[in-house]
């Protein structure tokens, strides 16, 4: 896969804004397994620049000096780059992202989390340092150790067996340390949500993060299966493919519908998706799609508009999908804005890359060149982030796609009221789509859903 010729492709049209706002910045504490990896990250060299990223990250001014690309074809996640125009993930020694923290003060998250419910991830590919890379986010900061040698961490292919051993060579080699970015954005969102969950990284061939087929969608079908039946109470997929007869209907949408777990899939990073279709699997009813808010913070106060087209850096996914008349427990006020058809997303989350989130990552067998902290945005970064919210609450047995959330009091949400997600297409351009599938508005819009979580109410 050519990064160059993808970049080109999806975001052409994208336009360059920022928003300055005041910001203070706290370093985490630093672990022995960070002070190991990175032999100079304690200086105060590192902690400067650091403090002066995450400034940026929280102000969402970070892109005025940096780029942002995809990370992979299928996956919904983009990498903060180097510089404008690059394609190196900037690295620094210490995180500059948003943290475990941060997004606990933002959603208002309190508590010990205590839940050890499992949250299984599926990614393509296999990520060769992945124990070793959540090890180290975990102890910066101060999460409890989630291994395979604890019992906490699971490692399986997607049929339930041993995970197949990482390419060493050629295209699936490069394709895996590109996705390996994606899978560490997957699993600290997950420990973030909730540190004391289990966390189970399913692994379909590497081959699907980068073809978009019938194939592919059926391999995650079987994953999700095999989650299920390996007693998962969350299941996160942060890939998106095109909707058709094939995955919407028979066994690809029966492995999605199972009560009392909660499957998330985010909702895309290429602005609306359309009147007719939307990304396959958050466009299927017993699914909950995850969309992307731009999430700032001034002083202590946090501010979220719709992850949009005025930050050059992608859009959160919305759409209708014409195949299903609603998602499961979706009311009639929101299905009329897609001409009485299933909208999406349902709910959302900080997904945004100039206001990313911290990440570790270190596995490169193709380019020898370890990322180490990174930040990273995208919905990718917003479904495993909700699916362990989901886990922390525990997930209420009457779950069956966004059903409970569209029940629960609107007071357990922050509604999003600005902002909007025409990337390269208007909702107004699509006879019966209302423009609240594209803008950001008073109840349910398309970029954000019913708003991003105020507390664990509605989980």
């Amino acid at each position: 896969m050519s990064l160059s010729r993808t970049v080109a492709v999806r975001w052409s049209t994208r336009a360059v804004a920022a928003v300055a706002v005041a910001a203070t910045f706290v370093l985490p504490t630093v672990g022995t397994a960070q002070a190991s990896t990175s032999g100079t990250a304690a200086t105060a060299g590192a902690a400067a620049q650091a403090s002066q990223l995450h400034q940026e990250v929280t102000s969402g001014t970070l892109l005025q000096t940096h780029g942002v690309r995809p990370v992979c074809a299928q996956c919904e996640s983009e990498v903060v780059t180097a510089t404008k125009g690059s394609n190196k993930p900037m690295s620094t020694a210490l995180p500059s992202g948003y943290g475990p923290s941060d997004l606990s003060s933002a959603y208002k998250i309190t508590g010990s989390s205590t839940a050890t419910s499992t949250i299984a991830i599926i990614d393509a590919g296999v990520d060769g340092n992945l124990a070793k890379d959540l090890a180290t986010y975990r102890s910066t900061y101060g999460l409890p150790a989630c291994t395979t040698a604890n019992g906490c961490l699971k490692l399986e292919n997607y049929t339930g067996g041993a995970q197949p051993a990482p390419q060493k060579s050629g295209s699936g080699a490069s394709a895996e340390e590109d996705i390996a970015v994606e899978t560490a954005l997957d699993v600290d969102m997950a420990s973030a949500a909730c540190p004391s969950c289990h966390i189970t990284e399913l692994s379909v061939p590497w081959q699907d993060g980068e073809t978009d087929s019938s194939t592919s969608t059926g391999d995650f079908a079987k994953a999700v299966a095999t989650a299920v039946a390996g007693g998962a109470k969350t299941v996160s997929i942060s890939y998106g493919y095109t909707a058709n007869s094939t995955n919407t209907s028979g066994t690809q949408l029966s492995s999605f519908n199972h009560a009392g777990v909660a499957i998330e899939a985010s909702t895309g990073d290429s602005g609306f998706n359309g009147g007719t279709h939307s990304s396959w699997p958050s466009d299927l009813p017993y699914v909950v799609g995850v969309g992307g808010t731009q999430l700032t913070k001034s002083g202590s106060s946090y501010t979220e508009t719709a992850w949009g087209v005025d930050s050059n850096n992608g859009a959160a996914g919305s759409g209708c999908e014409t195949y299903f008349k609603a998602a499961n427990g979706q009311p009639a006020a929101v299905t009329k804005d897609c001409d009485n058809h299933l909208a999406d997303a349902s709910v959302s989350a900080d997904a945004s890359p100039v206001t990313g989130l911290a990440v570790y990552d270190t596995y490169a067998p193709s380019s020898h060149q370890p990322n180490n902290w990174i930040v990273v945005g995208g919905t990718s970064a917003s479904s495993p982030y909700i699916a362990g919210l989901f886990a922390r609450a525990g997930v209420p047995s009457t779950l069956l796609g966004p059903n409970t959330l569209y029940a629960a009091a609107a007071s357990n949400f922050r509604d999003i009221t600005s902002g909007n997600n025409e990337l390269q297409d208007s909702c107004s351009n699509y006879p019966g789509v209302n423009k609240a599938v594209c803008n950001a508005g008073t109840g349910w819009d398309g970029p954000t859903g019913i708003g991003s979580p105020n507390g664990l109410g509605a989980f």
